[in-house]
């Protein structure tokens, strides 16, 4: 097995895709405040990583995008609320960051065990 290919490597592959793919809906969701009629939109985090721990590749292509219920809806229809997505903006961004940096600490402690083997 590949330290490429490895079932860490996959999961934090998986957890950057679904983050990326949640930061898109918060933007979208941040961008249509004034749409009439709009409604908030996110995927369940939490479960599609549970699924992609449990061994489930089969929602690997696309995470079900789902309206978020009980949010207040305004006279217009709409219930984006922007103190809520600016928070949740902000976690996600904190994730990636961690993700990135666990990805960034295998490839050196990989390219530490090439280099130690190359010197002896």
């Amino acid at each position: 097995m590949s330290v490429f290919n490895s079932a860490q490597m996959n999961l934090l592959e998986r957890f950057l895709d679904l983050s990326v793919t949640r930061q898109s809906l918060i933007s979208s969701n941040i961008a249509n405040v004034d749409t009439p009629g709009y409604h908030t939109r996110d995927i369940d985090f939490r479960g599609e990583m549970q699924r992609a721990m449990a061994g489930d590749t089969s929602g690997e292509a696309q995470p079900f995008v789902r309206e978020v219920p009980g949010l207040i809806e305004r006279p217009d229809g709409n219930n984006v609320s922007v103190d809520r997505e600016g928070l949740l903006l902000s976690e996600v961004q904190l994730q990636f960051t961690v993700a990135s940096q666990m990805i960034k600490d295998e490839f050196k402690t990989l390219n530490m065990a090439i280099n130690e083997g190359s010197s002896s």
